[in-house]
């Protein structure tokens, strides 16, 4: 028997990819900007850990920020357009019978088979309006803690992508900044590498390429800030 496979990924799933990605390319391009100008000016790495936890805890924050405003504006968004079909079923109920028509109009049912339909529909009010939510409207309704979900999700993921470029600079592996730095490009290199296999491969695209994106998008990031302080410094 033929069984369709399609990705269902939640909302969770998708704020774990957004804060996941940019917390490990952020800090990651951060800490190896950071190691370029640390090298020049022959200073430790107190001050890479100390810039890396700064942007960490600040880059979280905004991305929580951003994913809570987001999921509200969704919500505050469906509300009101649920207050407008609701005004619009009330006060102008034949066109919108006529919009439930039309919908099904779309699909080659019979003027018949159309009546009927709306008919049935239109006799249960909040049923007519979910109808037309979904139908014209193309909205579904959102989870009320979607917003902050959301943004812990997203705040969450995003530090835990943050630490692992940064854990190589921590004082208690005793490395030296171009030690650091080399230990920081492999596990970071390893971790994006998995990580952009599993995005991709959650969506049903080619794995191993999208994990060669992810890692070329890290790399080049870092690359460029590396190269960038060390010029300026």
């Amino acid at each position: 028997m033929h069984e369709e496979k399609h990705f269902e990924g939640s909302q969770l799933v998708r704020d774990i990819v957004i804060g996941m990605s940019d917390g490990l390319t952020v800090p990651f391009a951060l800490a190896a900007g950071l190691s370029g100008a640390a090298n020049a000016a022959n200073i430790g790495n107190n001050i890479i850990v100390t810039a890396g936890i700064a942007e960490i805890v600040a880059g979280s924050i905004a991305m929580g920020l951003g994913g809570y405003l987001a999921g509200k504006t969704e919500i505050d968004h469906y509300k009101s357009e649920l207050q407008r079909e609701y005004f619009e079923v009330d006060n102008y109920p034949e066109r919108e019978k006529q919009e439930v028509a039309e919908v099904f109009a779309d699909y080659g049912l019979s003027i018949e088979h159309q009546n009927l339909i709306v008919d049935d529909i239109s006799k249960d009010k909040d049923r007519w309006v979910d109808f037309m939510m979904k139908f014209e409207l193309g909205l579904e309704k959102p989870n009320l803690n979607a917003a902050r979900n959301s943004a812990a999700a997203i705040g969450i993921a995003y530090i835990v992508g943050g630490i692992i470029p940064l854990s190589a600079y921590f004082p208690i592996f005793g490395l030296s900044t171009n030690a650091a730095l080399i230990y920081s490009c492999i596990i970071t290199a390893i971790s994006l590498f998995i990580f952009g296999y599993f995005k991709t491969k959650i969506i049903g695209q080619p794995p191993v390429f999208g994990a060669f994106k992810v890692l070329g998008i890290g790399a080049a990031a870092a690359a460029s800030a590396y190269f960038i302080a060390h010029l300026l410094v």
